[in-house]
């Protein structure tokens, strides 16, 4: 599944083609994704400005000219390709459901061959208290994410701080990767008990928290700054992980001894693979 860094490259990769531009042609291909898409879901969607692309944890909201949100969720396979004027076309796929043609010429299809993402259509004054993004917890990019302010939230939880991480009521956007990644930053154990991460070792997290994604988004954005890739397709790029799928190699900037220590460990936790390094995460 798609995790923030990735949901904000997409809308990186979008917001130049579709902000201000109308949607001159809506075709819904099929009467529901994950859920039954919104009664006249196309006729509602077409005519319509594209004022502004964000995001709400691992959600895409395109903010329309008559006050609705167009709210999207990529699930395990979904993935936006966007086709440029004057680029050949391509022939509409099975998993096609979704196509969004412009008046400048883009043409945006949601492809998802699995059926877990989703989309609505959302009163922009209702979006906070939507079922799906009520209970979200603060941006971990955002102003709202401090370490005293994650130190209140882990505070009496006794599950794993990994799994406490993936709860999207304590933060919003984090998945599996990059909670590996910034427990390793932060020289925290992904066994120890959430209760216990107070004081410093919550600001070392939400510092590693901050950085791992901003390197992240960095690294897959860049890519995006002047979309011309072939396959119009808006994807999710590799980074460089310190420990994620590293399973036995030694881990950058430790003395661990692969030969010695088994080097980067994996357990799993609630039923996802963890990765970390024993002698440097405690």
């Amino acid at each position: 599944m798609p995790e923030l860094p990735e949901v904000e490259t997409v809308i990186r990769g979008l917001r130049p083609h579709l902000e201000g531009a109308r949607l001159a042609r809506v075709e819904q291909r099929r009467a529901d994704l994950r859920f039954p898409l919104p009664e006249r879901f196309a006729a509602r969607l077409q005519g319509r400005r594209i004022e502004r692309i964000d995001r709400r944890a691992k959600y895409i909201l395109a903010h329309l000219d008559d006050g609705a949100v167009l709210l999207c969720h990529l699930g395990m396979s979904g993935r936006m390709t966007l086709t440029g004027p004057g680029q050949a076309p391509v022939a509409i796929g099975p998993h096609d459901h979704i196509i969004l043609v412009t008046d400048r010429g883009a043409e945006l299809r949601f492809n998802d061959a699995r059926r877990f993402g989703l989309m609505d259509l959302v009163a922009s004054e209702d979006l906070e208290s939507h079922r799906l993004l009520a209970g979200l917890g603060p941006e971990p990019l955002g102003n709202a994410f401090s370490g005293p302010e994650l130190a209140r939230r882990l505070r009496g939880k006794r599950s794993p701080i990994k799994a406490a991480l993936l709860d999207q009521r304590i933060v919003a956007g984090l998945g599996n990767i990059y909670v590996s990644e910034s427990l390793f930053f932060a020289g925290i154990s992904p066994r120890r008990s959430a209760h216990s991460v107070q004081g410093d070792r919550a600001e070392r997290l939400v510092m590693a928290i901050r950085s791992v994604l901003t390197r992240a988004i960095e690294a897959g954005g860049s890519s995006l700054r002047d979309y011309v890739q072939a396959s119009g397709e808006l994807g999710y790029f590799q980074h460089e992980w310190a420990v994620y799928d590293r399973e036995g190699a030694a881990c950058p900037g430790c003395t661990c001894d692969p030969a010695r220590d088994g080097g980067i460990r994996r357990i799993v936790q609630s039923n996802r693979a963890t990765y970390y390094c024993g002698r440097r995460q405690r």
